[in-house]
């Protein structure tokens, strides 16, 4: 069931949940990011692990994966939203967005855009106080797009890989 119909420069897309029958589609773009080449396989025996996490995903109401179609039913783009409770900011909910992508041939047509400002809507609609998303320090162009958007830089973050 479509959550919603986006326009990127005029040509629409549907936005909807996730299904498992997604998965190859969703494996392969986040495989196709050059900066995870050797973190993430499309293989079908390297699947596993994308299938418990989503089905992990799946039955938490505060995630919602999406897929986003072109007109012919291909997977174009897609990218996960979390609403986080939160105690600081008087309390505030803040909505998530995670590995946003776009496949190659979806590139340029403002999807990205149309994606990312679907996604602010839905934190509105969440009681979301604010909308943060995390990128790559190497992503520089990545950078440009989301301050386009509206994005300000104004935390620096922090991993330990365990």
């Amino acid at each position: 069931m479509p959550l919603a119909t986006i326009d990127a420069n005029g040509v629409p897309f549907t936005v909807r949940r996730a299904e498992r029958d997604d998965l190859p589609a969703l494996t392969e773009l986040i495989a196709a990011d050059a900066l995870r080449a050797n973190d993430d396989s499309s293989a079908p025996e390297h699947r596993g692990p994308y299938e418990v996490a989503f089905d992990a995903i799946d039955r938490d109401s505060a995630h919602t994966l999406v897929v986003v179609e072109d007109a012919d039913g291909a997977v174009a783009g897609t990218m996960q939203l979390t609403l986080l409770p939160g105690l600081a900011r008087a309390g505030a909910a803040r909505m998530q967005i995670e590995a946003v992508r776009v496949g190659e041939s979806a590139r340029g047509l403002g999807l990205g855009s149309a994606m990312i400002r679907w996604a602010i809507d839905e934190g509105r609609a969440c009681g979301a106080a604010l909308v943060q998303l995390t990128s790559d320090v190497r992503r520089e162009d990545a950078h440009r797009f989301y301050e386009r958007l509206g994005f300000e830089a104004s935390h620096v973050g922090f991993k330990l890989f365990l």
